[in-house]
């Protein structure tokens, strides 16, 4: 009988592991943990956090942020040397910004 109840909890067990609303609030809790402002972040965070930006359009962020003032919006990052629309596109979801 004990095996019994240890293969019926192995099995629920297992069950839940692959269930797809636990999937889905990982991935909810991912996309809100990878966001972040783009008028405060550094040029490391931003290379870490943003998908197809590496360091150097990170600093062009950054520099750009330095010499024009804070962003305005998201769309405003197609100003920036090496972003393109799809880059945007790709991590619209990611960025928010803050302005103070």
């Amino acid at each position: 009988m004990k095996d019994l109840v240890w293969l019926q909890l192995l099995l629920a067990a297992i069950v839940l592991s692959f269930s797809p609303v636990a999937g889905a609030q990982t991935a909810e809790s991912e996309q809100q943990l990878q966001q972040l402002d783009i008028n405060s972040a550094d040029a490391a965070a931003i290379a870490a956090t943003l998908d197809g930006v590496g360091m150097v359009k990170a600093q062009e962020i950054v520099a750009y942020r330095e010499m024009f003032g804070h962003f305005r919006s998201v769309d405003e990052l197609l100003a920036v040397q090496g972003i393109g629309a799809a880059t945007l596109e790709k991590n619209r979801h990611r960025i928010v910004v803050i302005v103070q």
